[in-house]
């Protein structure tokens, strides 16, 4: 076990990947942002990540992108930090995207692997240290093969670590040996970006979590990392147990985590191509919610968004 004072945590330990609300015709609804975001800070979240996956980034424009942004930091103040997701397949675009991010007040920028195109790992690591040299905010790489369709390779990782600017990996390779050894050999601060690994990584050092479910059950997360770090690991492997039919729900039913927090939250429809859940989803997910409730009682509903 790693000791609590022994991590290194520049984004905070409890992260939220944070939809992102729009009103009922769709449009960005900045106050319901800043409202929802207020929330997750009063129940234990210490650092948020916007225009990131579960934000929806690949459909929001980049003036939404920086409105977002602007409004919670106005929610929340200096009290956690904000990480602006700004990775798109143009390094110029992702430049400008962070450059942007910097002028709205972020905290720290994380950066997608370059998607669609497949470059080899050599134009990957050139990517990332272009976009690290582009503006004085820390990095968070941000490796999710599934979804980029090319992975960031561990020993890519091992030479970026030495940047002054690349601070932290969101980790969604579901390689949990690759990730072990470039915790062992870097002073990167891994974060989990699958919830269902929180703990495993955890357990081998990493600094956290950016987590999608934290949407709706901050609070019984933040219990499990406490229980962790307190020693108490048998607790921890048991909120570890209680969250997992709800993060199966939300994350490993065919449903993307933005439809099923947004089920769960009522903040507002998804953009297309994506659809809303259907009445059963949403059924399903707010049972396995309230027996979440049932075996922790920590504490209500998810209180909607709008």
């Amino acid at each position: 076990m790693t000791a609590p004072e022994t991590r290194t945590a520049p984004f905070g330990r409890m992260l939220c990947a944070m939809i992102t609300p729009f009103t009922a015709s769709g449009a960005l609804d900045p106050d319901a942002a800043g409202r929802h975001a207020a929330a997750l800070v009063a129940d234990g979240c210490d650092g948020l990540v916007l225009n990131g996956t579960t934000g929806e980034s690949p459909t929001t424009t980049d003036a939404e992108k920086a409105a977002l942004l602007r409004a919670v930091r106005a929610a929340v103040g200096d009290r956690v930090p904000i990480v602006a997701g700004v990775g798109s397949p143009d390094t110029r675009h992702t430049i400008d995207l962070a450059r942007q991010a910097e002028r709205a007040g972020a905290d720290g920028l994380l950066v997608v692997a370059p998607y669609y195109s497949r470059p080899p790992q050599a134009a990957v690591e050139t990517y990332f240290r272009r976009v690290a040299d582009a503006t004085g905010l820390p990095l968070m790489l941000y490796d999710i093969p599934d979804r980029t369709g090319i992975r960031v390779e561990p020993e890519t990782l091992l030479r970026l670590a030495g940047h002054p600017r690349v601070v932290a990996v969101k980790d969604c390779a579901y390689d949990l040996l690759g990730s072990t050894k470039v915790i062992g050999a870097t002073s990167l601060a891994y974060y989990s970006g699958c919830d269902e690994l929180n703990l495993p990584l955890y357990a081998v050092g990493a600094a956290g979590c950016v987590s999608t479910v934290a949407n709706v059950a901050p609070r019984q997360l933040r219990a499990l990392l406490d229980a962790f770090d307190a020693g108490n690991t048998a607790e921890a492997a048991r909120l570890n147990r209680l969250l997992t039919p709800l993060t199966e729900l939300m994350t490993a039913s065919g449903l993307p985590g933005t439809v099923t927090a947004k089920a769960l939250l009522g903040a507002g429809p998804v953009r297309e191509p994506l659809q809303p859940a259907g009445r059963g989803a949403t059924d399903g997910l707010r049972r396995a919610y309230e027996e979440l409730l049932t075996t922790t009682g920590r504490c209500p509903s998810p209180t909607p968004v709008p």
